[in-house]
């Protein structure tokens, strides 16, 4: 989850094998399915990679509600996109129930543009994830730095409790939520 134009399309586009482009292309809704080894153990989830402009918001509360892990990402040089992020923890509290413990990873993406263009710290946005007990980590879709890392991680949260044979009783594969 994220608002618009913060890179959430290309930080999935990285990880699920695509190349990172510098046009610009609004998502509505694309699904991917990964598998990630983690632990020595192969699992396979559905990304939904979201949108994050303001006229998709009735879609919001179905994607919160179904989302097993939520990747929240913002733009290290846009601090509006970082206050986004803090609603957003709130929406999905709201939508999960506040006893669930919904695996969530924050990402500050766009960390290769220069520090001159930069409005959000690093230490403002793992601050905030340590608050509230998540995984943090600074992102770039284009050099790829821990692209993979943050997904890896979301899987790794998503997966902890569940057996290791299968993911969910049904079949059916834990849903990562990019909105």
């Amino acid at each position: 989850m994220g608002s618009g134009a913060v890179g959430k399309s290309s930080l999935t586009a990285s990880v699920c094998g695509g190349n990172f482009s510098e046009a610009y292309d609004p998502t509505i809704e694309d699904l991917y399915t990964m598998t990630f080894n983690i632990d020595g153990v192969d699992k396979c989830v559905d990304i939904l990679d979201t949108a994050g402009q303001d006229e998709f918001v009735s879609l919001l509360d179905q994607w919160m509600r179904d989302g097993d892990g939520f990747l929240l990402v913002y733009s290290i040089v846009d601090a509006d996109s970082f206050l986004h992020v803090q609603t957003l923890v709130d929406k999905i509290s709201r939508a999960k129930g506040p006893q669930a413990k919904t695996p969530i990873v924050i990402v500050g993406n766009k960390c290769d543009l220069p520090a001159s263009e930069r409005q959000v710290t690093e230490e403002e946005g793992r601050a905030f994830a340590d608050k509230h007990s998540f995984h943090f980590f600074e992102a770039s879709a284009v050099t790829k730095t821990n692209a993979n890392a943050c997904f890896q991680q979301l899987v790794k949260a998503m997966t902890a409790d569940k057996p290791k044979t299968t993911i969910k009783p049904t079949g059916s594969k834990p849903r990562c939520t990019i909105l």
